[in-house]
């Protein structure tokens, strides 16, 4: 039942590029990759009959059959050598196309509505969604590919060989029955009892490297986070606490990683021995008949390579258990995200809010009602309207729900109940405290979330002079990451300079210049009421001096309370 169930978890994720508008170039490379891998075994084929005949030359003192062999014997690698280089290529290539669309599509389900937030509010069990994209996709297709095409192999292989063996082997008596073909009945006795042995003394490993990858992304999480906040870091001295936070993660790695090194080596005592076995496994068997002169020395060499031939691709599945696991922890993982993925867009539909656009002039609430992920209320049921040139202050005491009110207004809020209305066609632009600024470009940086072809330099130039950022003006194709070079004050003027270009019909400020002295916000919100006049502005602000831009305010009444409402102050 979990067998069948992953499989068919591993078929919805890897299925979709091979029906896609993209498969042609997919198969193209699929069905060459293919086809050298059977001349691989082709060429195989024809060692196997070269045995035969180079060591009963050597036996037989044929000086002139053992030269000419030896030529054939070139050709035959020379071909080997060109198919086994080209199969790699083309591998490698169709590696490149099938992680390309994977990844396009896998980062357009993690965005499109709004995924990749919720997915931290409604999902929390699924850790490192940017570990699972960049380095599990990665595995995935490579592992996919490699894993396939050499069961393919020793599929192939072992129908060719088997037909070999079984001419070769002839048949032995035990206990008075007759065995035609014995040796392939002991090829197939060594390798099943091998796989068996092998899945149990390996199975922890898939778990094992389900939790390396985890920790080893946990671990790189905990390095960026440092890089992201050197500065809060150095200020608060936190070095030793950020070291003790590296060597706990650390210590998760490497705790995990000694299971795996255990049980590999405990797998790598098996396989090991078993693999030395087979070496002289085929001459033990075979060596009566040699003995008895049923066959001579190319015979036996030819059975020997034969029968090696059909026991590892019977051992297909001992030689790669590694890999295998591996590969079945990195699928669970990909199709643990995607089912998260679905999930979450299966509860945020679940739940009661309604976002309609309609013929209004004013965007308005019906119902409102906010919660907290534990449930707790954060607005009773409560009807709002903001009309359109009507700029309103939201004040209320810190944790009473004034940004979750915004968040639900942009609609990525999941735990809300009513009804949100907007004019059709409403173009919405949330400031938040802390603005997103995007590693690049400075104009790509103030244009968003637009396009900078969308804006002429000198209308960025204007919009940055105008916000008292003028001596960046010349750093428009300047690339840094401007979240680390720019104050908080700088940051929030940057954001205000984004809203004069992106021009919203909606402009919704959530403590937006709480990092800028009391003139700097006056001179942001005149700039504002002058630029942007058709432009409805609603702020959340404990600073109530900006009441003198917003003729109506509405204040967070009961905070706190089992029945917290919005209300006209």
């Amino acid at each position: 039942m979990a067998t069948n169930r992953f499989l068919k978890a591993f078929w919805v994720l890897a299925r979709p590029y091979w029906v896609s508008e993209q498969r042609a170039k997919g198969l193209g490379l699929l069905a060459a990759v293919v086809g050298l891998s059977l001349g691989l075994v082709w060429i195989n084929v024809q060692l196997n009959a070269w045995y035969n005949d180079f060591y009963n030359s050597i036996q037989e003192k044929r000086l002139d059959d053992f030269y000419a062999l030896i030529g054939y014997f070139l050709l035959l690698a020379l071909i080997y050598i060109a198919a086994a280089v080209y199969r790699l290529y083309l591998r490698q290539m169709l590696e490149i196309e099938w992680r390309t669309w994977l990844n396009e599509r896998l980062l357009a389900d993690w965005l499109k509505d709004r995924a990749y937030y919720q997915l931290q509010l409604l999902d929390r069990g699924t850790d490192n969604p940017d570990q699972r994209i960049a380095d599990d996709l990665r595995l995935f297709v490579d592992s996919t590919l490699i894993l396939g095409l050499g069961l393919l192999s020793a599929v192939v292989t072992l129908v060719s060989f088997i037909t070999i063996l079984w001419a070769l082997s002839g048949a032995i008596t035990l206990a008075g029955m007759t065995i035609p073909g014995y040796m392939v009945w002991f090829a197939v006795l060594y390798a099943l009892a091998g796989s068996v042995l092998t899945h149990a003394i390996g199975r922890p490993l898939i778990g094992l490297n389900f939790n390396q990858q985890r920790y080893e992304a946990d671990y790189r999480f905990s390095l960026v986070r440092l890089r992201e906040n050197s500065e809060g870091v150095a200020l608060y001295t936190g070095e030793q606490e950020e070291l003790g936070n590296f060597r706990e993660r650390f210590r998760y790695v490497i705790s995990n990683w000694w299971g795996i090194m255990k049980k590999q080596k405990q797998l790598g005592w098996f396989t090991n021995f078993y693999a030395q076995i087979a070496v002289v496994f085929p001459f033990v068997v075979a060596a009566p008949r040699y003995f008895s002169g049923a066959i001579q020395l190319g015979g036996l060499m030819q059975i020997a390579q034969a029968f090696g031939q059909v026991q590892s691709a019977l051992s297909w599945f001992i030689d790669v258990y590694p890999a295998f696991a591996e590969w079945k922890a990195t699928v669970d993982r990909l199709t643990g995200f995607t089912s998260s993925l679905a999930r979450v867009r299966e509860e945020a539909a679940r739940l009661d809010g309604e976002r309609a656009e309609g013929a209004t002039d004013a965007l308005s609430t019906e119902g409102l009602a906010l919660e907290l992920p534990q449930g707790v209320p954060l607005l009773t049921p409560t009807t709002l309207e903001f009309r359109r040139g009507e700029h309103v202050l939201v004040s209320g005491p810190s944790g009473a729900g004034k940004s979750t009110l915004f968040r639900a207004l942009a609609g990525i809020w999941p735990y809300w109940r009513g009804r949100v209305k907007l004019p059709r066609g409403a173009r919405l632009l949330f400031l938040p405290q802390k603005p997103y600024l995007p590693i690049g470009a400075l104009k790509h940086v103030v244009c968003y979330p637009a396009q900078a072809a969308s804006f002429a330099d000198a209308d960025v130039r204007d919009a940055l002079a105008a916000v008292g950022l003028g001596h960046f003006s010349g750093d428009l194709e300047r690339r840094e990451n401007w979240a680390q070079l720019l104050s908080g004050g700088e940051q929030q003027r940057l954001a205000f300079a984004r809203a004069l270009l992106n021009r919203p019909d909606w402009l919704f400020l959530d403590e937006a210049t709480a990092s800028l002295p009391a003139e700097a916000q006056a001179a942001l919100y005149r700039l504002l009421r002058e630029r942007l006049p058709a432009t409805t502005l609603v702020s959340i602000s404990h600073h109530l001096e900006l009441a003198e831009y917003h003729p109506r305010r509405l204040a967070w009444r009961g905070a706190g309370s089992p029945a917290p409402a919005l209300a006209a102050a």
